[in-house]
């Protein structure tokens, strides 16, 4: 009798474990809860729209269902992925770029753009005009071949900090948005960054930052040529505009090296409008996100949507904020739907 017992509590606790296994592992109950794919997210619409589109496009059953091989997402980089006041990282670069270089060009002490530059003229600096940004990108990201720039570009971001947050700028990627980008990675997309700045800078840090390898990156690039240095190919960098990745080129790029129309984008910025109008106009199920800058003390503050201030670098104008109303985009607002901003706070 008491063996018999003994096994009755036994068989008794074999099934009460079993079954608090099997509430521990049922799909949708406590453990999936505790592992929430985007944990620096509030609660809110903007979560719940990139976790609702990710169950709907991976769902068989849903009539909205995309099979792997379409599932795309496009992100813009600077202001979406990470911080881009009080000025872009790779125009702070070309900017070192002319210090390091002015020993050879005594004629750039008395000659603009480069004497403001030199002069370290921040009033003169922000006046600046395309055409002389184009005289800075042409003397200091081109007259080298592409390898050569790939490492003068890795030397430079082991190095440079920001001027606020004194930190690496690899290290001022947003958390929030490596998470969306894994989360939608670990359910069968592919995410490329597609941004107005240079390619191939960009490709230097992108699989080790982001996860996203130099294939999956769609920027703008200088021309080149081929030729023969010390009697090896190489690709020697041009003083010359090859493809601008902005605005319009945004969507030309997609289509000319993805081939696809995503699914998902991600940006902040009027010069992001078409890429998530193009993404808009396809069918079924869609994603698009604008990131707002409002939170001056954990980041910055800028539009100048909302009655923030306005600004040249990552313009988000109201009209911006009227189409991404009138379309549904979903408006990420960094003060309320993140609870983290960075890795290391």
């Amino acid at each position: 009798m008491r063996l018999t017992n003994v096994l009755r509590k036994i068989a008794l606790l074999g099934f009460i474990w079993a079954g608090a296994a099997l509430v521990l592992t049922a799909p949708g109950l406590a453990q999936e809860k505790a592992q929430d794919p985007l944990p620096s997210w509030n609660d809110g619409p903007a979560k719940q729209a990139i976790v609702s589109f990710v169950q709907k496009v991976t769902d068989k059953s849903n009539p909205a269902y995309v099979p792997p091989e379409d599932r795309i997402a496009t992100f813009d980089q600077d202001g979406t992925l990470w911080v881009e006041h009080p000025i872009y990282a790779q125009s702070m670069f070309a900017l070192d770029r002319v210090h390091e270089l002015a020993p050879r060009h005594p004629e750039w002490k008395t000659k603009q753009p480069f004497k403001a530059v030199l002069g370290n003229d921040r009033a003169a600096m922000a006046k600046f005009t395309e055409g002389d940004w184009a005289q800075i990108l042409g003397v200091t990201l081109a007259g080298m071949t592409n390898e050569a720039f790939l490492k003068i570009s890795q030397e430079w971001l082991a190095h440079a900090k920001h001027p606020r947050f004194k930190r690496l700028y690899t290290e001022l990627v947003y958390l929030p948005m490596l998470e969306v980008m894994q989360y939608l990675r670990h359910n069968g997309f592919k995410t490329y960054i597609v941004t107005g700045f240079g390619q191939e800078f960009v490709r230097v840090y992108g699989e080790r930052v982001y996860g996203v390898p130099p294939e999956q990156v769609v920027g703008s690039s200088i021309s080149t040529k081929y030729a023969y240095q010390d009697g090896k190919p190489v690709l020697m960098r041009l003083p010359k505009v090859f493809f601008n990745d902005n605005f319009a080129g945004k969507a030309i790029g997609i289509n000319l090296f993805i081939g696809k129309r995503p699914l998902a984008a991600f940006g902040n910025s009027t010069g992001d409008r078409q890429m998530l109008e193009y993404t808009g106009a396809g069918d079924g199920s869609r994603l698009m996100m604008l990131v707002l800058h409002d939170d001056p003390k954990r980041e910055y503050a800028y539009g100048p949507a909302e009655g923030l201030p306005d600004t040249k670098v990552g313009t988000f104008s109201q009209a911006l904020l009227g189409e991404a109303k009138k379309r549904n985009w979903v408006i990420i607002s960094m003060k309320n739907d993140w609870n983290k901003i960075f890795a290391w706070e």
